[in-house]
C-alpha cells in the first residue's frame, strides 16, 4: 500500500512541476507580449504629439492668411461679417415632397408629414401652440 501512495505521490509531484513549468514559460509570454504593446502605444503616442504639432504648425493664423492672400484669385476667399448671417427663416428651403394618400398606406391614417432634408429640428418654442 505505501508503494502505492509513493507512486501516487511522485506522479502528483511530476504533474505539478509540470503544471508549474508550462505556467512560468505562458507568464513570460504574456510579460513579453505585454512589453511589446506598451512599447507600441509609446510609440502611436510619440506620433501622435508629432502630428498634433504639425497640425498645429499648419493651422498658424499668419500661414493661413498668407495662403489666402496668394491664393484669392482662385478661390476669393474673405473674412467673415456679421452681415453675412441670417435667420433660418430667410432660407428657402425645398418644399417637402407631398404624403403618399392614406389608402396607399394601408393603415386610413394620415401620416405625419416631416421636415424637408437639411432643415433645422424644430425648436421648443415653435412645438408650442
Amino acid at each position: 500500500m505505501r508503494s502505492v501512495l509513493y507512486l501516487l505521490t511522485t506522479l502528483l509531484v511530476m504533474g505539478m512541476a509540470f503544471w508549474a513549468y508550462r505556467e512560468n514559460y505562458s507568464t513570460q509570454a504574456a510579460l513579453t507580449d505585454m512589453v511589446k504593446v506598451q512599447r507600441e502605444i509609446a510609440a502611436l503616442r510619440e506620433d501622435l504629439g508629432v502630428r498634433r504639432a504639425e497640425w498645429a504648425y499648419l493651422n498658424r493664423p499668419e500661414r493661413l492668411r498668407e495662403l489666402v492672400n496668394l491664393n484669392f484669385e482662385k478661390l476669393k476667399l474673405v473674412p467673415f461679417s456679421a452681415e453675412q448671417f441670417v435667420d433660418v427663416r430667410q432660407v428657402a428651403f425645398p418644399l417637402p415632397k407631398a404624403p403618399p394618400p392614406a389608402d396607399a398606406i394601408g393603415t386610413g391614417f394620415p401620416t405625419a408629414i416631416e421636415r424637408p432634408a437639411g432643415y433645422p429640428p424644430l425648436r421648443p418654442q415653435e412645438r408650442t401652440p
